[in-house]
């Protein structure tokens, strides 16, 4: 299951603008801002319905690559047997497993770059 998908946008504030209204039908508001000084430039937001942030947007350094894509895992345990394997088939470490208490206290995850250069993570939010 995906658990949240993100992009860099070339206009942080127009994009912003435009998805609070784009996706205010759907029952989606700006659920979490992430800001510069967390992400080394621009800031991210994260949309969702019900709290959940799962579509994030980011400009230049507000998203870790052009496009991010978290995949749920049941454990913490699944997160690490995902870094090990994506390692072994040849991807490149972008953040090795363990606690983002920046984005909650349980988050849980490990990001790894394909071979195109797309940040793909794991990523478990229960506690240990």
């Amino acid at each position: 299951m995906i658990d949240h998908i993100g992009f860099q946008v070339s206009d942080y504030e127009r994009s912003k603008a435009f998805y609070l209204k784009a996706l205010a039908p759907l029952d989606y508001t700006l659920v979490f801002e992430v800001p510069p000084e967390r992400t080394g430039g621009e800031p991210a937001a994260g949309f969702g319905a019900n709290g959940k942030p799962d579509f994030w947007i980011g400009g230049e350094g507000g998203m870790d690559k052009p496009l991010h894509v978290a995949i749920l895992a049941n454990d913490r345990a699944t997160v690490d047997a995902f870094y090990k394997a994506a390692m072994a088939a040849g991807g490149r470490d972008n953040g090795a497993p363990g606690i983002r208490a920046h984005y909650h206290p349980n988050y849980y995850g490990a990001f790894v770059l394909d071979p195109d250069g797309h940040n793909i993570e794991a990523v478990c939010h229960a506690p240990a």
